[in-house]
């Protein structure tokens, strides 16, 4: 036998809600499916407090099966099926539903009102089930009494196949039960408003067109049946024929009978219409949102986190220009003040060594210079050495501040700190003549000899000899003052032969050093260019590393969104599809269109 066309729809829904991660929905379906299976149809009932629907359904039934009055008020679902003989039972849930039946079964006219005092008390009580010898009810209906506030939960768990809104003459649908009615229809779409009390209603025809209009209006799949369950029970207590057909029930119940139970194929098609409608709307929803999701921008967080490596490696391009050409000026203006201050260092020392030279003789107090001038010239040498490192450490701070501000170690801490040991020779006392005594009596008679000449010519003119005693004491004196002279000189000609010694041997050193100066400098110079070169460009490497994994981050992210987006299409168009064919098993009910779907 060919299934249904419903039922495939209804399956074809079952086996979306399971894709889409919705076992509740495919649940709730399932049962649905059970039902709909079943011959049986059931009617719930409905309706806010005091509007009359368990003296509806007791008129109905011609017994008084659901509690009515102002203690009666529904709190606990009653299922009144057909039974062969009369029966009644509270189904609780807890511990007491697993205490055995009790030895006395309730009362079929009392158990809705016992069962409704028990729920109030705080019983566990879900339901009652009625069971009743009523011709209406053999045929295959079954009728479901509601408490007002569970009235569309009621709906969905116990799958209406009809739903009897009781709602009085008196005036016309109020918003709540329009609400209400707005709902119920998304899980069933058959709908019965049992206009009633019309007994004490002068205007409920007035009443019921304008219901009937505005639910029309309002979409729903309505019938406005008017009725008065007092007249109907009064004509069941009498046997007034006339006053039965004035109550109204008379229509109701062919309508059930007749309009409704023959048509069972076309109520479930309605029913399956709605309810997959419903379900697909459900799994739209979200994939709607997620798919306006996956349109919008890529994670914030990590696209600035790009943007930022971006701007980073412009700023180390920037920065390493800056500080080749920084560090470039600081060794210029280095090698500068360094030349200088050895300049003005052995200066100095020359000074010192002039005016020394000025009053010492060098044949006795060389040794004692030379140890002095090495001395200081090694001071002058270590002394500029640690000046020099230590503007190198200081421009190395700088540059690297500019370099990898926050990057420990990436300079040395300090530098080796060598003093050239060959900057500072030995140094030679100048080659000086001894003023021996042959040299000094030589000198001497040299100067006696022109003294002894002329004053012996002198004294000739006073008639004495050319050697005579003044002659001979002007050569002793003349004699001496040329020793002394000679002397003197010889002591000058030594001096300046050691200004010029000390002055030569500065100049060599200042040579010397200088070159090994300069040498350091630049070999410093170039570590340090070399080592900050590895570190821009370990930041480079680093930063170009991080910009592509954040990159291939957002590729994936992208990528990822594109394929959910794709995929969220293809799910959207099998849900819209599907949700057409469920519309069209019910052609005469108003289809919405769907709104906010991807292209």
């Amino acid at each position: 036998m060919m299934a249904p066309p419903w039922l495939e729809v209804l399956d074809d829904t079952v086996r979306a809600c399971a894709t889409h991660r919705r076992p509740d929905l495919a649940e709730r379906l399932r049962e649905r499916r059970n039902r709909l299976l079943d011959p049986k149809l059931r009617v719930v009932v409905i309706g806010e407090s005091g509007q009359g629907k368990s003296q509806l359904i007791n008129a109905l039934l011609n017994a008084p099966v659901c509690a009515v009055g102002d203690d009666g008020t529904t709190a606990v679902p009653a299922v009144i099926e057909h039974s062969e003989a009369p029966r009644a039972a509270m189904i609780t849930r807890g511990p007491a539903a697993i205490e055995g039946p009790a030895s006395e079964p309730p009362a079929v006219e009392s158990v809705t009102a016992d069962a409704n005092r028990e729920a109030r008390s705080g019983a566990a009580i879900v339901r009652t089930e009625i069971g009743l010898p009523r011709t209406l009810l053999a045929d295959g209906l079954a009728f479901v009494d509601t408490p007002a506030p569970a009235a569309v939960d009621v709906v969905q768990s116990m799958s209406a196949d009809v739903v009897m809104l009781a709602s009085d003459a008196t005036s016309e649908l109020s918003p709540t039960e329009l609400r209400l009615l707005e709902k119920v229809a998304r899980l069933c779409p058959t709908i019965i408003l049992a206009l009633t009390k019309i007994d004490i209603a002068p205007r409920w025809r007035t009443v019921a067109e304008r219901n009937r209009a505005r639910l029309h209006e309002c979409g729903f799949l309505a019938t406005v049946i008017p009725v008065s369950a007092t007249l109907r029970l009064a004509a069941a207590r009498t046997g007034d024929k006339v006053l039965n057909a004035e109550s109204g029930f008379g229509d109701l119940i062919r309508f059930l009978h007749h309009d409704l139970l023959g048509q069972a194929e076309l109520l479930a098609k309605r029913t399956v219409s709605a309810t997959s409608s419903h379900a697909v709307d459900e799994l739209l929803g979200p994939l709607q949102e997620e798919f306006a999701s996956t349109q919008q921008p890529g994670n914030d967080e990590v696209v600035t986190r790009w943007h930022a490596q971006g701007a980073r490696m412009e700023r180390l391009q920037r920065d390493s220009a800056r500080w080749q050409t920084l560090l470039s000026d600081e060794v210029s203006d280095l090698l500068s003040d360094i030349e200088f201050d050895l300049r003005d260092r052995t200066r100095r020392v020359l000074v010192e060594a002039d005016d020394y030279f000025d009053s010492a003789d060098p044949q006795r107090h060389w040794e004692e210079f030379a140890e002095w001038l090495r001395a200081n010239l090694a001071a002058v040498a270590e002394t500029n050495s640690e000046w020099l490192l230590d503007r190198f450490e200081w421009t190395a701070r700088k540059v690297g501040r500019q370099v990898a501000p926050h990057r420990p170690g990436a300079l040395p801490d300090t530098l080796p700190r060598e003093v050239p040991t060959d900057a500072v020779g030995e140094m030679r006392m100048p080659r000086v003549d001894r003023f021996g005594v042959g040299q000094k009596l030589f000198v001497g008679l040299r100067g006696s000899y022109s003294g002894v000449l002329m004053f012996g010519l002198a004294t000739t003119v006073a008639g004495l000899n050319l050697i005579n005693p003044i002659s001979l004491s002007a050569g002793v004196a003349f004699g001496a003052k040329s020793v002394f002279e000679e002397r003197g000189n010889r002591l000058k000609r030594r001096q300046a032969s050691a200004k010029t010694a000390a002055h030569r041997y500065v100049d060599d050193f200042f040579l010397t050093y200088g070159k090994h100066s300069k040498d350091t400098a630049r070999q410093i110079h170039r570590t340090l260019r070399d080592r900050l070169t590895a570190v821009a460009d370990e930041l480079r490497a680093e930063i170009t590393e991080s910009a592509k994994s954040i990159k291939k981050v957002i590729d994936e992210e992208t990528a990822g969104r594109t394929a959910r987006a794709n995929q969220i299409r293809r799910d959207v168009e099998e849900l819209s599809l599907l949700r057409r064919r469920a519309q069209a098993l019910a052609a005469t009910r108003p289809q919405p269109t769907l709104r906010g779907l991807p292209a």
